[in-house]
């Protein structure tokens, strides 16, 4: 129960969410609705390393839960919890795990613009009519705009010519490519493959994404544009000599993908 509301309630407080819960605990049975026959209690290990009964709940529940939290994030949260392997991004995301089976991955050139459409293209062919192909339309997110698209080509042979034989260039290239933002959807997803490649050949490295939480990823990226040192330093604190791990490349793209719901 604590770990929805604090997804829900964007809290980063175990105490903050504990409070919340208990909060409307108290405002449902003084409604006169009955929680108890909602949540089930189960022995579960909680932050101060004992085990203690824990309010749980099944999928209903869940959802339940979720609909009394009103905005965007509880409705992408019922998207993602309900999640379906037959939408885009479940067929893509099926796809991303593939990668690591086909060989495609050691026959690509890290670094090259080629590459990353490549590495786009086989995640969303069949998906997105422009699968592979750089955009011819700007875009923005979040009031950013990326680079404009008729000077995309350009900008992109810059940035494919960019030095990659040390940590910080091979980030700084990363980033500048994200401030490109060459295809119109599914960026983040190839580009951190696309970044992977390049430090596993460089470096013998890879990023555990595991270790790199979604929010701090996310603001990291946001100001990289004009300040790149915090999305370095959380990259550098990440970094992984397991770069033939089966189960490295699956969680990585996990987590990938975890990062743009």
């Amino acid at each position: 129960m604590l770990d929805v509301v604090a997804v829900l309630g964007d809290y980063d407080d175990y105490e903050k969410a504990r409070n919340y819960w208990k909060y409307l605990s108290a405002k449902l049975k003084k409604e006169k609705t009955e929680v108890g026959s909602a949540t089930t209690q189960m022995k579960l290990k909680s932050p101060d390393g004992k085990e203690r009964l824990t309010n749980v709940l099944d999928d209903k529940g869940i959802i339940a839960l979720a609909k009394e939290f009103p905005g965007k994030k509880a409705n992408k949260f019922i998207e993602w919890f309900t999640y379906s392997p037959e939408t885009i991004d479940g067929k893509s995301k099926t796809k991303a795990y593939a990668l690591f089976e086909s060989g495609m991955l050691k026959s690509l050139e890290p670094g090259s613009i080629k590459c990353l459409q490549q590495i786009h293209a086989y995640l969303f062919g069949g998906l997105y009519d422009f699968a592979g192909q750089i955009r011819t339309l700007n875009i923005s997110k979040g009031g950013f705009r990326f680079a404009p698209a008729q000077f995309l080509h350009h900008i992109l042979k810059v940035i494919e010519n960019m030095h990659e034989t040390t940590f910080d260039e091979i980030v700084n290239k990363y980033v500048e490519m994200n401030v490109a933002h060459p295809f119109m959807e599914g960026n983040g997803r190839s580009t951190r493959i696309w970044l992977d490649l390049m430090l596993k050949r460089t470096l013998k490295k890879c990023v555990d994404w595991s270790k790199i939480n979604k929010n701090d990823y996310l603001n990291a990226m946001i100001i990289s544009h004009s300040d790149s040192t915090v999305i370095h330093k959380l990259l550098k604190n990440a970094l992984t000599n397991k770069i033939n791990d089966r189960d490295m490349f699956m969680r990585g793209i996990d987590y990938s993908y975890y990062y743009e719901e």
